[in-house]
């Protein structure tokens, strides 16, 4: 089975899902590179598995890319739970198409049996308010949390944002932890919002306000959160070794994905407190970004912010809090540093208060949407 490359226009993706859907047509490669793995040469025939709906070329924050292999049952087990968990209608796509969770809006819509809309070019809280209220009621969008600020910071000068978030039966937001503020002023504003946890080697989302989906199982091993279900990606493309390393088998035969995030279960409900692999030493303490960002992002203006490590001369290594200069900043730099210090002793120990607060006039993003970390932490420790 051959693979079709595609750049990432929405119109083109949305074409060939439905290829997908009908059974017709190559493998959508899709991702960073045009879905191709990187030492692929341009033009290059790749031959992937039948079965293979996607092959999608992504990594996170500080990784490397990764090409994941789809097969069509795994999206289509993806799209179905999320259907049956919160309904079926019609989609406004506002992610790039590139990625699986654009993808996955745009499958989702086709199952319902609606062409999703498209909105293509840099996201304007305007032009996603006039889509969104042209739509039939009970329709659904999917946001990053980035996304989700920008639209509650319109809405609050423009009646037609404001009224465009309520719309919606069902507002997925993903791709990174949603600070606990943002998430009360979006009810506050009356959207309907859903929390979900996942990844391109899940299908997206599949794990919605901690609780995991039909068919799906979560666990915790040595501290790791393991996924499971009819979602999982077949592997990645031409890394056999890196496939058996993330993809397990247990020793009852079920197959689990290792997400590389810390995290309990309680009560049946999943937390995440971060990536195991995003701890810094300070002062020879271990200390976790993700935990910190959580912490810092709950104090009043910086639910935007981003912590990155950086060397340190005294402590080996320390946190910086990264956040954009427009944030509307209550109080002084220092103040906001202050709050941001004692927040996180109080919750996480004094060894992990962050030792810097940066503003810039922009965080630089991933293709993805997400924040890239490593051109975050370059540009703070070059400063």
């Amino acid at each position: 089975m051959r693979l079709e490359p595609l750049a990432g226009d929405a119109t083109a993706v949305l074409a060939a899902a439905r290829r997908m859907l009908e059974g017709t047509g190559p493998a959508l490669a899709l991702g960073m590179t045009g879905g191709m793995p990187t030492d692929v040469p341009d033009g290059t025939a790749v031959e992937v598995p039948e079965g293979t709906a996607a092959v999608i070329t992504t990594s996170g924050s500080t990784g490397v890319p990764k090409s994941v292999v789809l097969s069509r049952a795994a999206l289509l087990a993806g799209t179905d739970a999320t259907a049956a968990r919160i309904g079926q209608g019609a989609w406004l796509l506002a992610l790039p198409p590139g990625y699986i969770a654009g993808l996955q809006v745009m499958i989702r819509s086709l199952r319902a049996g609606c062409d999703p809309i498209l909105l293509e070019g840099r996201f304007d809280p305007v032009a996603f308010a006039e889509a969104a209220l042209a739509m039939p009621p009970g329709s659904y969008t999917s946001l990053v949390p980035a996304q989700l600020q920008r639209l509650l910071d319109a809405a609050e000068a423009d009646d037609l944002v404001a009224e465009a978030l309520r719309t919606f039966a069902a507002i997925l937001v993903g791709g990174q932890a949603l600070p606990l503020a943002t998430r009360e002023r979006a009810q506050d504003a009356g959207a309907r919002i859903v929390r979900t946890y996942g990844s391109t080697e899940t299908c997206g989302g599949c794990v919605y306000d901690g609780v995991p989906l039909q068919d799906v199982r979560a666990a915790i091993v040595d501290g790791e959160v393991r996924l499971s279900g009819p979602m999982l990606a077949d592997g990645y493309l031409g890394d056999p070794q890196l496939t058996d390393a993330v993809f397990v088998t247990d020793d009852d035969g079920r197959r689990w994905y290792r997400t590389g995030d810390a995290g309990v279960i309680d009560d049946g409900v999943l937390r995440i407190h971060g990536r195991i692999d995003n701890v810094i030493v300070s002062g020879g303490v271990n200390v976790s970004l993700d935990r910190v960002e959580r912490v810092v992002r709950d104090v009043a203006g910086l639910a935007g912010a981003v912590v990155v490590g950086v060397p340190d001369q005294h402590w080996g290594e320390a946190s910086v809090i990264v956040v954009p200069r427009g944030q509307a900043l209550r109080r002084s730099d220092s103040a906001q540093l202050d709050a941001a210090r004692q927040a996180v002793a109080d919750q996480l120990g004094a060894a992990a208060r962050p030792a810097r607060l940066v503003l810039v006039d922009r965080l630089a993003t991933l293709p993805s949407g997400k924040p890239d970390r490593e051109a975050i932490r370059r540009a703070v420790a070059d400063a």
